[in-house]
C-alpha cells in the first residue's frame, strides 16, 4: 500500500513524520504521525500506539505531548493515526463534536450509514499495524498501546479485546465505563444500535470482568480537576472497581488539584509513560 510522505521534521537525533495513506478499511484517505528515533537507523524497534481523543486528528499528540525525547532515549518508534474517518460525506458526520468525524471511538459500526466508513477497530487493531511493520524498521512481535480521553478508552479496549497483541497498556483520562455516560451511549448508540448489550463489547469496565488473558500491568493517569472527572463522563472508579475484583493489577493515580484534561497534564507525565511501556517493550 502506497504511502505518501506529508512532513519530516528532525527531533532528538530522530524524526517525526506524517505520512497519508488510502485506508481499505475505512474507504477514505487517512494520515498518521510516526517518529523514529535514531536507532530505528541502525535496526528493528517496538511500537508504540498513541489513540487520541474527541475532536483530536493525529496533530495533536505530535505536537503538544513532548514525548519525542524519552521515545529517543528508549527507542521506540510512536505512532499516532487520526481519530476517524474524513470527509466520507455522511450525512450529519460534522454536526456535532462527539460523534462522527473526530469521533470515531475505536469501534466498528453497524448502523447505517456509518457501518462502510466507521470501523476504527479493525483500522488500529488490524490495517495500521500491517501498514508501520511493512513499511518501517518495526519488531512486529513488541507492541503496546495507550490514549488520552476517548483514546485512552480505545487503548483499553484493545488490549483487553486482544490477551497478549500489546505487551502493555496505559492512559490519560480515560472514558472507562462509556456505558453508563452521556458521551458513551450517544456514540454507542449511533454506531452499535439502540440494543445497549452490544455496546458492552467496547466497555472496558464490562470487558475487565470477563478478561482471562496474559498478565496485564495498567496504568491510568488522571487529573483531579479534570471538568469531565467531575461531570461523570470518565467513570475510572468503576473500571478500578472491576480490575480489583478480577485481580488485574492497575496503577491509578490521580494527580493533585490543577492538573485537568488538556495536553498540558498529558506533557507532565507522558515520560512516566513511555518508562511504563520501554520497561515492557525492550525486555
Amino acid at each position: 500500500m502506497a504511502l505518501k510522505q506529508v512532513s519530516s521534521n528532525k527531533c532528538f537525533e530522530g524524526f517525526q513524520k506524517v505520512f497519508e495513506h488510502d485506508s481499505a478499511e475505512l474507504k477514505c484517505k487517512m494520515k498518521f504521525g510516526i517518529y523514529l528515533p535514531p536507532k530505528a537507523e541502525t535496526g528493528k524497534c517496538p511500537v508504540l500506539y498513541w489513540l487520541s481523543g474527541l475532536t483530536c486528528t493525529e496533530q495533536n499528540f505530535i505536537t503538544k505531548a513532548a514525548f519525542q525525547q524519552a521515545a529517543a532515549e528508549h527507542g521506540l518508534i510512536v505512532v499516532a493515526p487520526d481519530t476517524s474517518p474524513r470527509g466520507c460525506n455522511i450525512e450529519g458526520e460534522d454536526e456535532s463534536w462527539d460523534f462522527g468525524t473526530g469521533a470515531g471511538f475505536y469501534v466498528d459500526a453497524t448502523e447505517d450509514p456509518w457501518k462502510t466508513n466507521y470501523r476504527m477497530y479493525s483500522y488500529i487493531k488490524d490495517e495500521l499495524p500491517k501498514l508501520i511493520n511493512a513499511n518501517f524498521p518495526t519488531d512486529p512481535e513488541r507492541m503496546s498501546i495507550f490514549g488520552h480521553s476517548m483514546g485512552g478508552h480505545g487503548a483499553l479496549i484493545l488490549a483487553l479485546k486482544n490477551p497478549g497483541k500489546y505487551k502493555s497498556v496505559s492512559a490519560f483520562a480515560p472514558i472507562c465505563n462509556p456505558i453508563q455516560c452521556q458521551w458513551g451511549k450517544k456514540a454507542l448508540g449511533g454506531y452499535l444500535g439502540p440494543d445497549a448489550s452490544k455496546w458492552e463489547a467496547y466497555d472496558a469496565t464490562q470487558l475487565v470482568k470477563s478478561y482471562s488473558g496474559a498478565r496485564l500491568d495498567i496504568l491510568i493517569d488522571q487529573g483531579k480537576d479534570d471538568q469531565f472527572l467531575s461531570a461523570g463522563q470518565l467513570l475510572p472508579d468503576n473500571f478500578i472497581a472491576a480490575c480489583t475484583e478480577q485481580k488485574i493489577p492497575v496503577v491509578f493515580r490521580l494527580q493533585q488539584a490543577g492538573y485537568d484534561h488538556s495536553y498540558y497534564f498529558i506533557a507532565s507525565f507522558i515520560n512516566d509513560h513511555i518508562k511504563h511501556h520501554a520497561k515492557y517493550l525492550n525486555a
